[in-house]
């Protein structure tokens, strides 16, 4: 008959116990700070606009990799905006258990767009978007609604509008690089019908 110690037992146990369960507890978890984002001035095709920034949270008890993209739902009667449209910054990032990550949100609308309204989800979710729980595969991500129009235009609208767009974001370096490139082409003009001989003579 095997004789066994109940206090090596006990601690077994008890090490099993502090191993095991920690291990199923932790989770990963997302939420995002927006519920929803509604733009009731219209776009402009070829227009680049800066929307609220999208704040994601780390609401689970380990570190993980965050992103945001852009998810759509099927049975919407909205248009569908692509994916390139969107920029993010930063695009991936590291999210401590309770942190908090403000990602920048970019659209940049093609010179050519179609008019209407448009609706998709700015989705955060941990990049590795799957955890498994007991043999399943979860999918964990907490997502704001954007709803946004775009008003008709032809494709000369577009192009002033994208030109309009660039000048005012990067205000007042536009002012200088137009400064600069005009300032070239007066001197260049300049010099083209006006000739200046400079000499120097020895006085007798």
């Amino acid at each position: 008959m095997v004789r066994i110690n109940v206090r090596i037992l006990f601690f077994v146990l008890l090490a099993a116990v502090v191993l095991v369960v920690p291990a199923a507890q932790a989770r990963i978890g997302v939420g995002v700070g927006l519920g929803k984002v509604q733009i009731d001035q219209p776009f402009k095709a070829g227009g680049v606009y800066q929307l609220p920034a999208l704040p994601v949270l780390n609401t689970g008890d380990e570190p993980a990799e965050y992103e945001v993209t852009v998810e759509f739902h099927e049975n919407i009667p909205q248009l569908w905006p692509e994916r390139d449209w969107f920029s993010f910054s930063p695009r991936t990032f590291h999210l401590e258990p309770g942190q908090i990550q403000s990602v920048k949100v970019t659209l940049t609308l093609p010179v050519k767009t179609r008019p209407g309204e448009y609706f998709n989800y700015l989705e955060g979710h941990p990049i590795n978007k799957k955890v498994q729980s007991g043999g399943a595969s979860i999918g964990v991500a907490a997502a704001s609604k954007l709803y946004f129009s775009v008003s008709p235009a032809n494709v000369w609208q577009g192009l002033y509008y994208r030109v309009a767009t660039l000048f005012n974001r990067w205000l007042p370096w536009s002012w200088v690089v137009i400064g600069v490139v005009a300032a070239a082409v007066l001197i260049s003009i300049f010099r083209r019908f006006f000739k200046f001989e400079f000499g120097l003579s020895r006085k007798k």
